[in-house]
């Protein structure tokens, strides 16, 4: 059997950019799962549409179609139970909440707002205008406005990431020792930004880019 998972591409089918999908990738090889990914771009709707629903990550389990990253973290842990938990203890999966809570609502924001532009220029010519139409709607803003306030944002950034690397000042991962979901989620933001920004946002010797090349190393990815 041959899972498959619809992943997020830019123009180049070889980048993949979403949080979301990483966030799945991770836990699909916490769970040691093999899987193929199938290339998936913006304006693909039909290509997604017997998940009944048109966004990513989509995961093809056998017979089992699942959508949304939190929907398949569940679904794994439910489906896998005699691989790696995905949260660790019971009382951390209230604890990942938060973590997920604070990327999405904090650092996600912030990240688009520095990275739409250029993402917008990694996309095909279809993605390109929807991404355009649909971004601008969603920030009230053009791309061209959220590029001249990029420095701005950068700096909004560094606050909001300020208690990752005091944290990984003190511990290897997020959830200790090894890599969890926790660490899935938070990675799945900052890789979005590796990927896809202009300019690093963080530099390379920085504790954030050891912690995020040693949850690749875990994984072998």
């Amino acid at each position: 059997m041959t899972r498959l998972l619809y992943d997020l591409a830019a123009a180049d089918p070889d980048l993949r950019f979403s949080p979301f999908c990483w966030r799945t990738k991770l836990a699909l090889a916490h769970k040691n799962l093999s899987y193929e990914t199938i290339p998936w771009r913006f304006t693909e709707k039909e290509a997604i549409g017997f998940s009944g629903q048109d966004k990513v990550p989509v995961l093809v389990d056998g017979g089992k179609v699942v959508s949304d990253s939190q929907k398949i973290a569940a679904y794994l842990e439910a489906a896998y139970p005699n691989e790696p938990p995905l949260y660790g203890d019971p009382p951390a999966q209230a604890l990942t909440g938060y973590i997920k809570a604070w990327t999405e609502k904090a650092l996600h924001p912030v990240l688009m707002r520095i990275l739409a532009p250029d993402i917008h220029a990694k996309l095909d010519a279809r993605d390109q205008a929807y991404f355009r139409r649909s971004r601008e709607a969603r920030l009230g803003c053009t791309l061209e406005e959220l590029a001249a306030t990029r420095g701005q944002s950068v700096a909004i950034l560094q606050s909001t990431l300020a208690p990752l690397p005091a944290l990984l000042g003190e511990q290897e991962f997020i959830a200790g020792e090894m890599p969890n979901y926790a660490d899935h989620i938070v990675f799945g933001a900052l890789q979005w930004a590796r990927l896809t920004s202009s300019t690093p946002l963080f530099p390379a010797d920085s504790l954030i880019t050891s912690w995020m090349e040693a949850v690749l190393r875990t994984y072998g990815l």
